[in-house]
């Protein structure tokens, strides 16, 4: 089934291409695949970047809109990220970036585009874990800036993911985010104060 990737705000993706097409915003950058890429680059696959702060007892996440992240592409593949955030005067341009997570999420994409139902794809971070995944989303015509990890959404950890959770292994919201949960939860120490 095909994803159905949620259209990002006019003036995020217009910041991202006016940063492509600046040559002191690129070589700012220092993404060495960037600088390195030879011929056009384009802005793709906009997906919306979610921040899980918190968990709750009853299992309620509490996430809120971090940015959009595009992925640039240069010829067959992508070679590194842009993101936008939002400021008190609209959407812009943030960085460019590179590394394993620009990989991790193509793969992910491309395994999610094999399922037998059609996702929005989202992208959640759980920063107090160090972890990002992609979130598929089963109302694919949902607003992709707003809303909450539904029970029966997926998550797919990329890579590289926490020891003791598989990259690539989709995962119900309801089982992943208990053991997310359990994980960002600070255990007291022997002898420490209750």
């Amino acid at each position: 089934m095909p994803l159905h990737v949620p259209p990002a705000p006019a003036p995020a993706l217009r910041s991202v291409l006016t940063a492509l097409s600046s040559p002191t915003a690129v070589r700012e950058a220092r993404t060495p695949a960037l600088l390195r890429s030879q011929g056009p680059v384009t802005a793709e696959l906009p997906l919306p970047v979610h921040v899980l702060d918190r968990v709750t007892a009853e299992g309620v996440s509490a996430t809120r809109l971090a940015g959009w992240r595009f992925l640039i592409r240069c010829g067959d593949r992508a070679v590194a990220a842009a993101e936008t955030r939002l400021t008190p005067d609209g959407w812009a341009f943030s960085h460019f970036f590179e590394g394993p997570y620009i990989t991790s999420t193509e793969r992910a994409l491309h395994q999610a585009e094999t399922m037998p139902q059609p996702y929005q794809p989202r992208l959640l971070s759980v920063p107090s874990l160090y972890m990002l995944t992609l979130w598929l989303h089963e109302d694919s015509t949902a607003d992709g800036a707003a809303g909450h990890p539904a029970a029966t959404d997926l998550l797919v950890p990329l890579a590289p993911a926490p020891p003791g959770i598989a990259a690539h292994r989709p995962h119900r919201v309801a089982e992943l985010l208990p053991v997310l949960t359990h994980r960002a939860t600070p255990t007291r120490l022997l002898g420490s104060p209750a």
